[in-house]
């Protein structure tokens, strides 16, 4: 294996990890929450906190989502062009995102800085820099999930696959197997 796909593998499963971990940190506020409020008390910091688990975890999954290539795209119009269209269409796509996400890398931390006198409103000892950091974080990680998931994306373009069809045809293919998604994750290399 390259360098390159075992450090995007390594960072996959590094990112896995602290998106599952926010997941099941955030499920269990919230049924810590239900169990409280059902108990005739809540934590008084649960909206709060909550509301930053939840937009922490869509920002970071998106990240994960970067990485394998599942984000929204129109890989089925870049595989259906001609060869020189599809290697410009792929450069030009690849262009604007990482663009865009330089752009809310860069005001995400200009924010920061217009936050750093503010706190949580439950929990005044968390500053609301450290919970909003979560922008430029997220998208700086989104733009290298890009460059690191990159290299794959172009020889498949190269080649004409259309990722949304080969990731169908793979569930296809194990449930002819009579494999099932959690069983094919298990034995993945």
């Amino acid at each position: 294996m390259s360098p390159l796909k075992l450090l995007r593998q390594e960072f996959e499963y590094l990112l896995e990890g602290f998106t599952v971990a926010l997941l099941l940190g955030l499920t269990a506020i919230v049924l810590a929450a239900v169990l409280l409020r059902m108990l005739g008390s809540a934590f008084t910091w649960y909206d709060e906190v909550a509301s930053i688990g939840l937009a922490w975890l869509s920002f970071y999954g998106a990240s994960l989502a970067a990485l394998k290539r599942a984000h929204l795209g129109c890989p089925g119009i870049v595989s259906k062009a001609p060869a020189p269209l599809r290697s410009l269409l792929f450069v030009l796509s690849e262009l604007i995102v990482i663009g865009f996400f330089a752009i809310i890398a860069k005001f995400g931390y200009d924010v920061l800085n217009v936050l750093a006198w503010d706190n949580l409103v439950s929990l005044p000892w968390i500053n609301l820099s450290f919970t909003q950091s979560v922008i430029p974080v997220s998208a700086s990680l989104f733009i290298l999930c890009e460059l690191l998931s990159m290299p794959d994306a172009w020889h498949k373009m190269r080649q004409g696959v259309d990722s949304e069809h080969e990731a169908i045809e793979e569930a296809i293919r194990l449930a002819e197997e009579g494999l099932t998604l959690h069983q094919a994750w298990e034995v993945r290399p």
